[in-house]
């Protein structure tokens, strides 16, 4: 099987551990922001959110695409066998995906850590480096499936920018609990 091949049968994978891991791993961020809490609770809440859920949705993908090779090998004359999945390189492109991708929002306040003067804009650059990471997942999608690269982007951004923006709200709408 050729390297593109692969890439195609493993994009629903990649796309749905970036996007997911990026989407929660900003939306940990906002909650947090929005809520006007330290920095401190940006990173622990950021990383457990990153590790747990990326593992979770690995998890999920191993399952999901274990039960369906197992239906697929049920009714192997309705289905062919390009379309079959191992799960585990599955499950292992959703983490891979979630953690590396889903780390962007967090990478501000990570370098914030050791560079203080970068405490004042650390959200800004969270956004910015957030809805660039939306923007390149999409552009890969769109790439990879032949579509238009600048629509598909510009529809992850405006899909991941709406979650970000709710959870930025909903903590600050909540502030007054912490």
């Amino acid at each position: 099987m050729s390297e593109k091949r692969v890439e195609k049968k493993y994009l629903p994978e990649f796309v749905y551990g970036a996007t997911d891991g990026t989407v929660t791993t900003f939306a940990v961020v906002a909650g947090v922001m929005g809520a006007s809490l330290s920095v401190a609770v940006v990173l622990i809440l950021g990383f457990a959110n990153l590790f747990a859920d990326g593992f979770s949705m690995a998890t999920a993908t191993y399952l999901s695409s274990k039960s369906r090779n197992e239906m697929s090998n049920a009714h192997m004359r309705r289905y062919h066998m390009d379309f079959l999945k191992n799960p585990k390189k599955s499950a292992l492109a959703t983490f891979l995906a979630f953690v590396l991708i889903g780390f962007i929002p967090l990478l501000p306040f990570v370098i914030g850590i050791f560079s203080p003067t970068l405490e004042c804009c650390q959200f800004k650059l969270s956004v910015i480096l957030t809805a660039l990471a939306f923007l390149i997942i999409g552009a890969i999608k769109g790439s990879i499936v032949r579509k238009n690269r600048l629509t598909s982007a510009l529809e992850t951004l405006v899909i991941g920018g709406i979650a970000a923006i709710l959870a930025y709200f909903v903590g600050y709408i909540l502030q007054g609990l912490a």
